[in-house]
């Protein structure tokens, strides 16, 4: 179950059964400090988007290159950033 379904199900059950997230939280064997928790992580739309338009232009491109000409675009990126992304 990923942590945003777990966030889901507590948000449910504490508007449905009107209890405590601590008490949700404790019946559904969820950690609080994972509901609590939001992602600091920006928003990647623009840098995907680049990724995209060079992925489909450039079709045998690997990372590597689209890495080289995302640099030539101006689009600065970690190699693993742009590996995960």
């Amino acid at each position: 179950m990923t942590p945003d379904a777990k966030r889901e199900a507590v948000a449910h059950v504490v508007v449905l059964h009107e209890i405590s997230q601590r008490r949700a939280c404790e019946v559904l064997a969820v950690e609080r400090s994972s509901i609590r928790y939001r992602s600091i992580r920006p928003d990647d739309a623009a840098e995907r988007a680049a990724m995209r338009a060079v992925a489909a232009e450039r079709r045998r491109f690997g990372y590597r290159r689209i890495h080289i000409m995302l640099d030539r675009q101006g689009i600065v990126m970690n190699l693993k950033k742009l590996r995960r992304l």
